[in-house]
């Protein structure tokens, strides 16, 4: 396929970096509307994370066997359709007015999106030439970070509006649920035609290389084991405190969930997206592991003015902690497959598994805030982050197999 073709391409696959974040950032509204809907605390709305996440680690290792077996283009029309079938999913959910239902149809959205966030990567790398892939993954993130800004605001816009009044009466809860309906029927449809442009476009394959197989010795490099230990940390914190950050400005400020949605939270997903591209821009001139250092310690500070402040001190806080997130990510996975050779493939699926920490500790920092308060919630990110600070100070370290088989 010759260079003038893979214009369409690269915009189906660029596509996909904004559906997958549009899904993401939705979870924040759903678990601050789902509380007085179906008259919940807030733990168990926060099981909202736990579906989503716990779909992309039961997946995304069959995702990536799946795309060994057949191909890329198959893994993402699958993927797609996986997408759209959740989404449409909220329907019955909403209809039945069944929490259960709603986080039965966040799992199969999330299935979907361990498959189009496993092919995407590659993807991007073979439409053009090779000495500039990196920057055309860098554009085609932008678009995932456009959807964390456009998230909060749509959320507000057509989910909060219009329906925070009285929910005491069957009626006032349905008109409520049925509220999440739109948003994501309209998602359906987008991602559907999407995946009808996939099947009509003639795609490249990009090289699969050598088979996804387990092999044990992977765990003799220390600085994977830590990266995935970091990692499971760090998602943990980023959903807890997205999916409370809602919650959090309500409670202090007083304010409507729609003007914190659309008002307040848009601002701290914009502070992510600015971080990532700035963060980029640093580590041309200090070391990455630094900056993962520096960052992490200063997210545990924000999130100790979180725990301890008042006011729009505490809610800037939490908003601020969104910038010190954005390459935290990105950084522990480069820094984990480092080094890693013919077992890079391996280690990298390792990593991505990690993301189970964003089912596992969002509902516990939802127990504490129903026991002890929103703002003690955020006791368990400070944690976290301290965690990340150490893996960049020092778990990054590489030692060969070799040498940590003396120790």
């Amino acid at each position: 396929m010759e260079n003038k073709n893979y214009l369409v391409p690269f915009i189906l696959v660029t596509s996909l970096f904004f559906l997958w974040g549009l899904a993401n950032i939705f979870n924040s509204a759903l678990i601050a509307h789902f509380q007085p809907v179906f008259e919940i605390k807030r733990a168990q709305a926060l099981l909202v994370e736990t579906a989503f996440y716990f779909g992309y680690f039961t997946i995304a290792f069959p995702a990536g066997l799946f795309m060994e077996r057949y191909n890329y283009k198959k893994g993402i029309l699958l993927g797609l359709v996986l997408y759209a079938a959740g989404a449409l999913l909220f329907i019955p959910a909403a209809k039945l007015l069944t929490f259960g239902f709603f986080l039965i149809a966040l799992y199969v959205i999330a299935s979907g999106l361990a498959f189009l966030e496993t092919a995407a990567n590659p993807y991007i790398t073979i439409l053009g030439k090779p000495e500039t892939s990196s920057q055309r993954l860098n554009f085609s993130q932008s678009f995932n970070g456009l959807a964390l800004i456009v998230g909060p605001y749509v959320a507000g816009a057509l989910i909060f509006a219009g329906n925070e009044g009285d929910l005491s009466t069957m009626e006032a809860k349905q008109q409520a649920a049925n509220a999440v309906v739109l948003p994501y029927v309209g998602i359906a449809t987008v991602v559907l035609l999407v995946a009808a442009f996939f099947a009509m476009t003639k795609m490249p394959e990009p090289e699969k290389g050598e088979k996804l197989r387990f092999d044990r010795t992977i765990f003799r490099h220390k600085h994977l084991v830590y990266a995935v230990i970091a990692q499971l940390f760090y998602v943990g914190a980023q959903a807890g405190i997205w999916g409370i950050t809602i919650d959090y400005i309500v409670d202090l400020l007083g304010v409507s969930k729609e003007t914190a949605s659309a008002g307040y939270m848009i601002f701290g997903t914009l502070l992510f997206v600015i971080g990532r591209f700035l963060g980029t821009f640093i580590m041309s001139y200090i070391k990455d592991t630094k900056i993962l250092a520096v960052y992490g310690v200063l997210a545990a500070v924000m999130c100790l003015v979180a725990a301890t402040g008042a006011g729009k001190m505490a809610v800037y806080a939490v908003l601020g902690v969104n910038f010190f997130m954005s390459i935290m990510f990105p950084t522990i996975f480069a820094l984990g497959v480092k080094d890693l050779g013919h077992q890079t493939k391996l280690g990298s699926s390792f990593i991505i598994m990690a993301i189970i920490g964003g089912a596992i500790l969002p509902p516990v920092m939802g127990v504490i805030s129903d026991h002890y308060g929103v703002q003690t919630a955020f006791i368990l990110p400070i944690f976290c982050f301290l965690v990340v600070a150490w893996y960049g100070w020092k778990g990054y370290r590489i030692r060969t197999p070799a040498a940590v088989a003396g120790v």
